[in-house]
């Protein structure tokens, strides 16, 4: 275990001074998302999940309008901006001032949420290999973007996990991506290695033992395994009993140093991170 190092990101204007990991709780306002316990489709139910999010003691609220899960139906650009639209005008009525992101492959959808929304992250799980002109987009609207590493798209990227290294593949990847964005006067660039995404079983886990490799890129690095089908799958059951799973993998993410966790639980997030930064202060740097 290392000690936790801190960071800064710039949101729109203002600074969060990260002490600690970050808890980012997701709102999906999808009705397919992989874990029906976190849907939330209407106004009533995006207030609850909101209200939840804050009161368990979340950071930062990651908005997705658009499921990636594999086999998931098609929205248009239009359909995914309304979504994210209604879901943005609750978010912004019962949690003024929280940190809000907004999980999007789409440069019209991240544009619009940025400027028009008022919404200060993007995170997108392609990594602009799904739309060219992402880069520049994020870019110019200066705020902190996640680049999650994926190959294809979601329909095709379980057939695309030939890797020589898969933690070293990924890191050179993203290594890549970085002096892109760079170039471009991108700030407040996150990594995110993509648990799930054109992986297999295994390869997930390997990425996660190598974890600490992510540290040779200078970024904060985000994890989200969330219920996840490398969790479920291993312990032989269904998204909505992988929570106790969950937070094991968390724990072991946190310990190897990752700067924001992406969650549907909360709470027990929040209580993963408390017991990890109390240990940490004992590590050695």
């Amino acid at each position: 275990m290392r000690k936790f190092t801190p960071f800064t990101l710039s949101l729109r204007g203002r600074e969060l001074k990260c002490d600690r990991p970050l808890v980012m709780g997701i709102l999906n306002v999808t009705p397919d998302s992989f874990y029906a316990g976190c849907r939330a489709t209407d106004e009533e139910a995006i207030s609850m999940r909101v209200k939840e999010i804050v009161e368990q003691g979340a950071d930062v609220i990651d908005i997705g309008a658009y499921s990636t899960r594999p086999g998931a139906a098609d929205v248009t650009a239009a359909e995914e901006v309304a979504r994210l639209r209604r879901a943005v005008e609750v978010v912004k009525r019962e949690a003024p001032g929280m940190a809000t992101s907004v999980d999007t492959f789409r440069t019209h959808v991240a544009r619009v949420a940025v400027e028009e929304l008022g919404v200060d992250m993007v995170n997108d799980v392609s990594g602009g290999s799904l739309d060219d002109a992402m880069f520049e987009t994020v870019a110019s609207l200066q705020v902190p973007y996640v680049l999650m590493h994926m190959r294809g798209t979601p329909a095709t990227m379980q057939q695309l996990t030939d890797y020589d290294n898969v933690t070293c593949d990924v890191v050179e990847w993203l290594g890549a991506r970085i002096e892109q964005l760079r170039a471009l006067g991108a700030k407040d660039i996150i990594v995110d290695p993509g648990f799930g995404f054109s992986k297999t079983l295994d390869q997930n886990y390997e990425l996660l033992a190598g974890l600490e490799r992510f540290r040779e890129l200078g970024v904060p690095l985000l994890v989200g395994v969330s219920r996840k089908s490398m969790i479920y799958k291993k312990l032989g059951v269904d998204p909505a009993r992988a929570l106790n799973g969950t937070t094991a993998v968390n724990t072991i993410a946190l310990m190897a140093g990752a700067h924001i966790i992406r969650v549907h639980d909360v709470r027990e997030a929040v209580e993963a991170r408390e017991i990890v930064c109390a240990t940490q202060r004992y590590a050695i740097k």
